[in-house]
C-alpha cells in the first residue's frame, strides 16, 4: 500500500500536537509494510527520513495555463481570517515570507509557465492564504506522483482542500483525519471559513478518520456527515525513545504541570483556579505552566490577583528534551481541556511515570483507566485530585505505576493497523 499525505508540520519542527501524531502514525503504517510521501509546506531537510519520504511543497512548482489547474483555481473559494484564531500556536511570530513567481520569457495568455510558492511553515494571520496556496501545489504533487500512490490522506483542516485538489487530479479515494474540530478550539464561537473546509473537506472525503468517539459525535452531529462514513481511530504514544538522564530539582517542594497550548480549549484558567485552591491548604507545592498562547497574558494577570505568584511558573513553549525534562520534574500533570479531541501529553506524562488529571471532555480518557478524571468546569474536584496525589505518596505511585501498565499498550502499530483497514476498505 502506498499513500500520499499531507500534514502541515513534521517533527522536530512542530508547535502542537499534530506533529507528533503523524510522526508516529507514519511510523507505525511503515512496520506494516505502508510506503507514506509525506507532504508539509514547509521541510528544514532535518526530518527523519527513515520512515517516510518528505516532500517540501515549497520547492514544488506550479503550472499556469494547463486547463486541470485553472479548473481547480476555479473551484476555490478562501476567505481571509481576520481575528487571532489559530489552530496551533507557535512561539515565534508568524511572518510572512516572499512568493516566487517564475515566468516564461515572453509568456502570453494561454501559455504555461511556473510558479512557487515559499512556505512559512508556520501559523498566523497569513495562514489562510498558505492553506490556499498548498491546496494548489498538492494539485502539482498528485500529478508529479501519478501512479506512485493508492489512497490520499489529509490531516486536519489546513490540508483538506490540499487533499481535495489531489483527489480531482488523481481520481484517487481521500482519506481525511480529524484531530481538532473548530468547536474544540472556539467552543460555540467558531469561525465559519473555518468550519466551511473543515465540511468540505469531509464531504469529499471517502472516509473520515476521527481521533476519538467524542470527535467522531462532533462530527457526525454538527456537520451532518454520514455516521457510517466515520470511524474511529485513537491515537498513541512512541516508547522507543531512551529514557531521559536524571534531572536535578532544585527544590523539595512538590511539581504540578500543565503542559500545552495556553488558550480556551486547554481550559489554564481552571488549572489556576484550582492551584489556588491546593495552596490554601499545603505550602510546599509548586505550578508551573509550560506552553505558549493567547491567553497567556490573562492567566499571569490572574496569577497575580489570587496572589500566588511566588509559587507559580511560567516556562514558555517547550520541545523535545524541554518537554522531557519537564515531566521527569512533576510530580503530577494535569490536563483540564475544555474540549480535547484526544490528548497526547497525557500519555506522554504516564510513560514517564507520572500520575495524571485529565477532563473527562477528552478523548483520551476513553482509553485510559488509570488516570484521574473530573469535569473541567469542577474546580473543586480537580483541587482535591490534585491535593491527594501530592499528599499521598502511595495514591501517586499507584496512580503511576498502574498508568504506566495500561500506556504501554496504547501502541502505533495498533493505531496504524486500523488505519490500514480505512486504506484497503477504499482500495
Amino acid at each position: 500500500m502506498k499513500v500520499l499525505m499531507f500534514g502541515w508540520e513534521f517533527p522536530p519542527h512542530i508547535a502542537g500536537g499534530l506533529g507528533t501524531a503523524s510522526y508516529g502514525m507514519t511510523r507505525g503504517l511503515a512496520k506494516h509494510g505502508v510506503e507514506v510521501i509525506f507532504v508539509v509546506p514547509k521541510a528544514y531537510g532535518d526530518e527523519d527520513q527513515r520512515f517516510v519520504r518528505v516532500v517540501n511543497a515549497s520547492d514544488v512548482e506550479t503550472p499556469f495555463g494547463e486547463t486541470w489547474q485553472e479548473d481547480i483555481r476555479e473551484r476555490l473559494t478562501f476567505i481571509h481570517i481576520d481575528s487571532n484564531m489559530v489552530p496551533y500556536i507557535s512561539p515565534e511570530e508568524f511572518t510572512r515570507e516572499h512568493e516566487e513567481e517564475v515566468h516564461h520569457p515572453g509568456a502570453t495568455h494561454g501559455d504555461v509557465w511556473k510558479e512557487r510558492y515559499t512556505f512559512s511553515g508556520k501559523y498566523g494571520s497569513n495562514l489562510m492564504e498558505e492553506v490556499a496556496r498548498y491546496a494548489m501545489v498538492a494539485a502539482e504533487v498528485a500529478r508529479q506522483y501519478a501512479g506512485l500512490f493508492d489512497v490520499i490522506h489529509a490531516h486536519d483542516w489546513l490540508t483538506y482542500y490540499a487533499g481535495i485538489a489531489a483527489k480531482q487530479v488523481s481520481g484517487k479515494p481521500l482519506v481525511v483525519h480529524m484531530h481538532a474540530t473548530e468547536f474544540d478550539r472556539s467552543g460555540d464561537n467558531i469561525n465559519q471559513s473555518v468550519y466551511n473546509i473543515e465540511r468540505a473537506g469531509m464531504e469529499a472525503a471517502d472516509r473520515v478518520i476521527a481521533v476519538s468517539n467524542l470527535t467522531r459525535k462532533i462530527v457526525i452531529d454538527k456537520y451532518g456527515i454520514p455516521a457510517n462514513k466515520v470511524v474511529t481511530v485513537h491515537n498513541a504514544v512512541r516508547f522507543d525513545k531512551p529514557a531521559g538522564k536524571e534531572v536535578e530539582r532544585g527544590v523539595d517542594d512538590k511539581i504540578v504541570t500543565f503542559l500545552g497550548r495556553i488558550t480556551y480549549q486547554k481550559g489554564p484558567d481552571y488549572f489556576i483556579e484550582a492551584a489556588a485552591k491546593v495552596l490554601k491548604r499545603l505550602s510546599n507545592v509548586r505550578f508551573v505552566m509550560a506552553g505558549s498562547g493567547d491567553m497567556l497574558n490573562h492567566v499571569i494577570r490572574r496569577v497575580a490577583k489570587l496572589g500566588i505568584a511566588d509559587r507559580f511558573h511560567f516556562t514558555g513553549f517547550l520541545r523535545g528534551e524541554e518537554v522531557q525534562k519537564m515531566f521527569a520534574l512533576s510530580d503530577v500533570y494535569v490536563m483540564p481541556s475544555v474540549s480535547e479531541p484526544f490528548g497526547i501529553s497525557p500519555l506522554e506524562a504516564m510513560k514517564s511515570n507520572v500520575p495524571v488529571i485529565i477532563s473527562k471532555q477528552s478523548g483520551v480518557a476513553e482509553v485510559l483507566d488509570y488516570a484521574v478524571k473530573v469535569d473541567y468546569w469542577d474546580v473543586d474536584a480537580l483541587a482535591d485530585a490534585i491535593y491527594a496525589l501530592v499528599k499521598y505518596p502511595a495514591l501517586a505511585r499507584m496512580s503511576a505505576s498502574r498508568g504506566m501498565v495500561e500506556v504501554t499498550n496504547l501502541k502505533w502499530d495498533n493505531a496504524a493497523s486500523e488505519i490500514l483497514d480505512v486504506y484497503r476498505s477504499l482500495v
